[in-house]
């Protein structure tokens, strides 16, 4: 059982940067595959990106490629998530996710944190 927990979430302007962090738990943090999900108020939970076991791959959303950065430190046991360039549309609960296995493009992901709240003012 993997528990994961968010961090670095918070109140920024736009075109302000926040890196959020999700530590990881109970489990071989290298075997898995890392992703980030959003969900904002009224709208369903979406991708923003994932990151391979060694975190030599990454995929992300159309709305956050150029902006956003995954990346990982196995050593640490925790991904992160650089995000420049804010919008107040990227006001959302942040959440992390693991899944065992390496793809990046496979969104069924079995463990999930709490969620961090970002929030983005004009």
């Amino acid at each position: 059982q993997v528990q994961l927990v968010e961090s670095g979430g918070g109140l920024v302007q736009a075109g302000g940067s926040l890196r959020l962090s999700c530590a990881a738990s109970g489990g071989t943090f290298s075997r898995y595959a890392m992703g980030w999900f959003r969900q904002a108020p009224g709208k369903e939970r979406e991708f923003v990106g994932a990151i391979s076991w060694s975190g030599g791959a990454t995929a992300y959303a159309d709305s956050v490629k150029g902006r956003f950065t995954i990346s990982r430190d196995n050593a640490k046991n925790t991904v992160y998530l650089q995000m420049n360039s804010l919008k107040p549309e990227d006001t959302a609960v942040y959440y992390c996710a693991a899944r065992l296995g390496n793809g990046v493009y496979n969104l069924n992901y079995d463990y999930w944190g709490q969620g961090t709240q970002v929030t983005v003012s004009s």
